[in-house]
């Protein structure tokens, strides 16, 4: 790992690094912020996952995690949200290709020779993270829009790898919504069925563990009822008895402005978990 960017932060540190990513063929880059607990122990780990056209830094620029991360002694871990380079398969669009990796794993050429996303967040990074960093295997994960989506599915199809999950604004069935459609049937082909494994409102229905999930909406998304519909979720979860808290936020919307004003609460509760309290 090849730290690329270090800075003082609430007491602890900022860095980027620039890793070769064997899952993806290519080179990648990963925020993480360690609190200033780290200098004296190995501390928990909250992996965040962001949104479309998004890369290692929105999160770390914008929502302020940082602070909450420091009082509750948290690391933080923000990859990127695609495979990157000259040879990394594109499309012009900003919901498909580069930027929107929809943590999967692809399937169809010419996307599945690097958009391997799920394989590089689950396994490839915390292997590297927990073996270069001051880093305990106690874990939760966490994400916005296509990463909240990415937070929730990878949760559902791991029981035992996470203590907790949340996310925001998440696409929560990504088979019944125009972003998911189009991304899923470009990297995993018309197989509808196939798309089952990287749906959270089909997952749910069968999970091994019923860890809690927490999701936080604002009411006044402009994506809320055309590509995010959590109430399809709300209705699978309740079905399955898995325990669900929807939290419909007034006044709202997608943005980081809305990730910032509860990454605080969302941190607490991680913090609870990951701490056993």
């Amino acid at each position: 790992m090849e730290r690329i960017e270090h800075r003082a932060c609430f007491g602890g540190w900022q860095d980027v690094y620039r890793h070769r990513s064997t899952v993806l063929g290519c080179d990648m880059h990963v925020a993480v912020y360690l609190p200033p607990q780290a200098a004296l122990e190995a501390v928990p780990v909250l992996y965040w996952l962001s949104g479309l056209t998004c890369t290692e830094q929105n999160f770390i620029t914008k929502a302020g995690a940082q602070r909450y991360a420091a009082e509750h002694g948290l690391a933080l871990v923000a990859p990127d949200t695609s495979p990157r380079g000259e040879d990394v398969a594109d499309a012009e669009a900003y919901d498909l290709g580069k930027g929107a990796g929809f943590y999967l794993n692809a399937t169809v050429a010419p996307w599945s020779q690097h958009y391997r996303m799920y394989d590089y967040v689950v396994d490839e990074l915390p292997a590297l993270i927990e073996a270069h960093c001051p880093v305990t295997d106690a874990r939760a994960i966490s994400g916005h829009s296509m990463g909240g989506h990415g937070a929730l599915i990878i949760a559902l199809k791991n029981p035992g790898r996470y203590r907790s999950v949340s996310a925001f604004s998440p696409i929560v069935a990504p088979s019944r919504v125009p972003w998911g459609e189009k991304a899923f049937s470009a990297y995993l082909g018309d197989d509808r069925g196939a798309w089952k494994a990287y749906d959270a409102t089909e997952l749910v229905k069968t999970a091994g563990e019923k860890l809690p999930l927490l999701i936080d909406q604002g009411d006044a998304d402009e994506f809320l009822h055309t590509q995010l519909r959590p109430d399809l979720l709300k209705t699978e979860a309740d079905a399955a008895g898995h325990p669900m808290i929807l939290r419909m936020q007034p006044s709202y919307d997608h943005s980081y402005y809305f990730v910032a004003s509860f990454i605080g609460e969302h941190i607490k509760c991680h913090a609870a978990a990951l701490r056993g309290r």
